[in-house]
């Protein structure tokens, strides 16, 4: 069917396509929002769907109501794909907000992504190239998208299915049709995929469900248009409304999504106290596939490029902050909320050799129990002049999360360590003493397919690294094991690589 709107037949297409990208390549004002659509249901060659094409409907309708002006584009040939990328390309213009959002068979070949198109080849054992080369590789959307210089990128995957390849009496193509997790993502980008690892999405909850999407996008699509909702927040109450609704029906499905924005993103109106996007925006001009739309609001000026950023730190005493500023400083001062006196953080026995005064000191100390708040950071540059104060977002929850996170990515080497005690033991204690941002960990036993879950007590956050004295962890082993992989599944969703430890 190829883009919605556009005729039908070949040469007629092409020529549609030809007038289109001459009216996206015409002049356009900065900071609009364009979104292209896909929806993939008539696949010729492996198993059709039912929904896909009603989801990107569905989507489409509901990124017009955002102030996005929308390509949708319909049971795309891997030909009829290139075109459509190539539209959107023309339609994106350095500092736009981008969205791509694709329902359709996904899958997945040695860690990578992609998107099937309807002509994709039945492929069986041994013919992944002919999947590669058939199919759109969602790196490349991403990257596309950076070469145009967009400065916020949202992919939203609704193709966690069943493998496609997948024939009774044969060998299945090597892969899977659930995607893997793409968690290096360039600065900028924002992905939400609508199963976690090794699970499948759900088209419907019964035989009796009669609505005409997936159940992530029916609840994606109503998520986004909740008034003062940043992209975290609509990710996680999507998944969350999603895991419920398929544990009703005994089935787990927990969307996740992967975030390596700057700032805060909200496509319905900003945060309380804030002007709403429908009052900045004009109404967008008779459609186009894709037109220039009046610029999205920029930061205010306590959000420039040279705003101080915290580094959270949890320890048994409580919270250590580390602020990074990157002008030279001869003073910094802070407070929590937005009201009270600021106080001094002191200095270093240091000298800054950028100003040639003691360095002041760039960390504060705060309770154990100190509650979500913000911070409000000023600090005196080197002509003397006061900058700020500047607002730091803090989450004690978020935060916990992150800092074990991230020092479980710095220590990877150390999750496990083999002991000769009575017997072969592994000891997971350090995984254990980080559990907070783990969700799940799986180990397998002279298998680099990790098949089974430890134990791990819940998450304490009044005193996040101790470990209960009810607790275990360690494992006996046989003693002929010769190697334990182990894969992490985050509290974001999020998959970490299988690592191998030997004796």
């Amino acid at each position: 069917m190829g883009m919605r709107n556009w005729l039908p037949a070949r040469a007629r297409l092409v020529g549609a396509l030809a007038v289109s990208l001459t009216m996206l390549a015409a002049p356009a004002h900065a900071d609009k929002r364009v979104a292209l659509v896909v929806g993939n249901n008539d696949y010729k060659n492996v198993p059709k769907l039912q929904k896909a094409v009603n989801d990107a409907r569905t989507m489409g309708d509901t990124l017009k109501q955002l102030g996005f002006n929308v390509m949708v584009a319909e049971n795309l040939s891997r030909q009829q794909f290139s075109q459509a990328l190539l539209a959107f390309d023309s339609a994106i213009e350095p500092g736009d907000t981008a969205f791509f959002f694709y329902a359709g068979h996904g899958f997945e070949i040695a860690g990578q992504n992609y998107l099937l198109p309807t002509d994709v080849p039945a492929a069986g054992e041994g013919q992944e190239e002919l999947v590669r080369d058939a199919s759109v590789l969602a790196d490349r959307v991403i990257e596309r998208l950076q070469n145009k210089q967009a400065r916020t990128s949202i992919l939203v995957f609704d193709a966690c299915r069943n493998n496609p390849f997948e024939r009774a009496g044969t060998r299945a193509v090597a892969g899977s049709g659930g995607l893997a997790p793409m968690t290096q993502l360039p600065e900028g980008v924002f992905s939400v995929f609508s199963a976690g690892p090794r699970q499948t999405a759900l088209d419907r909850l019964s035989n009796n469900d009669l609505n005409p999407n997936s159940v992530f996008t029916r609840t994606f699509s109503k998520e986004l248009l909740q008034p003062g909702e940043n992209l975290v927040q609509v990710a996680q109450h999507t998944r969350k409304l999603v895991s419920e609704l398929a544990e009703t029906v005994n089935h787990k499905q927990f969307p996740v999504y992967f975030d390596q924005m700057v700032d805060d993103v909200f496509l319905n109106g900003k945060a309380a106290g804030q002007p709403d996007i429908k009052q900045l925006n004009k109404p967008a001009a008779p459609p186009q596939q894709v037109a220039a739309l009046p610029p999205v609001q920029k930061p205010p000026p306590s959000e420039s490029l040279n705003a101080p950023i915290a580094m959270f730190s949890r320890h048994n005493g409580g919270w250590t902050v580390v602020f990074s500023i990157a002008d030279p400083t001869l003073g910094i001062s802070w407070r929590m909320g937005s009201s009270g006196d600021f106080r001094e953080t002191g200095f270093l026995d240091t000298l800054d050799p950028r100003t040639r005064k003691r360095l002041p000191n760039p960390s504060i100390e705060l309770p154990a129990d100190a509650p979500a708040s913000t911070i409000e950071i000023r600090y005196i540059d080197i002509s003397g002049e006061m900058q700020g104060p500047f607002p730091i977002k803090f989450d004690p929850t978020a935060a916990l999360i992150h800092d074990q996170r991230k020092i479980l990515d710095m220590t990877s080497t150390s999750w496990l360590q083999f002991r000769e005690f009575n017997g072969l033991l592994i000891y997971y204690t350090h995984l254990m003493t980080n559990r907070c941002a783990i969700r799940e960990a799986r180990i397998g036993i002279d298998t680099t397919v990790p098949d089974k879950t430890l134990n791990m007590p819940p998450c304490d956050p009044k005193d996040p690294n101790s470990i209960p004295a009810n607790a275990t962890p360690y494992l006996k082993l046989s003693p002929s094991t010769q190697f334990v992989s182990v894969e992490l599944t985050y509290r974001d969703g999020s998959v970490s690589e299988i690592k191998s430890f030997r004796r």
